[in-house]
């Protein structure tokens, strides 16, 4: 059930740090599952485990470690409005075409309806993903913290026994 609330909510984004981190460029660049190529948004997770999944995912690269990964949390005041939809909200929003998921999101922020919405997460069901739209009133609410390193654990990159 689509529903709406106000802030505030902690999440976290991890990006690679020679590309703007909080812009919506990249995911504009190719698209990804909630935006169409063109698009901007910025993606984050709703956890720091869930972000660092996600990337995981993203990266799809055995033996090597990322070294140019940076971190931040996401802090998003009472005052922002947040809609939250369920996978039932968006049937076929998982699907590997993304025709659903993009159209929803698409919507979502072209109408401007809220800065943020939190989506169920593909990689793990009890997680929550977040899109901010770098072009809603309220995005310069947003804050962020200052960019960290993210140090990956080998074991996550490196077949063993």
């Amino acid at each position: 059930m689509v529903s709406r609330r106000k802030g505030p909510l902690t999440a976290f984004r991890i990006a690679d740090k020679r590309h703007p981190l909080f812009d919506g460029t990249g995911a504009a660049l190719l698209g990804a599952r909630w935006n169409s190529p063109g698009i901007r948004v910025i993606y984050g997770a709703c956890s720091y485990a869930g972000a660092m999944l996600e990337k995981l995912a993203q990266s799809g690269r055995l033996g090597e470690i990322p070294k140019t990964h940076q971190s931040m949390r996401i802090l998003i005041p009472e005052s922002v409005e947040i809609e939250e939809i369920s996978g039932e909200d968006v049937p076929g929003w998982n699907f590997p075409d993304l025709l659903k998921s993009r159209h929803y999101g698409d919507s979502w922020l072209q109408e401007k309806r809220t800065a943020v919405l939190v989506v169920p997460a593909v990689i793990a069901v009890e997680e929550k993903n977040i899109l901010i739209n770098p072009e809603h009133p309220d995005f310069p609410l947003i804050t962020t913290s200052e960019p960290q390193d993210v140090i990956w654990d080998s074991r996550l990159f490196y077949p063993h026994n």
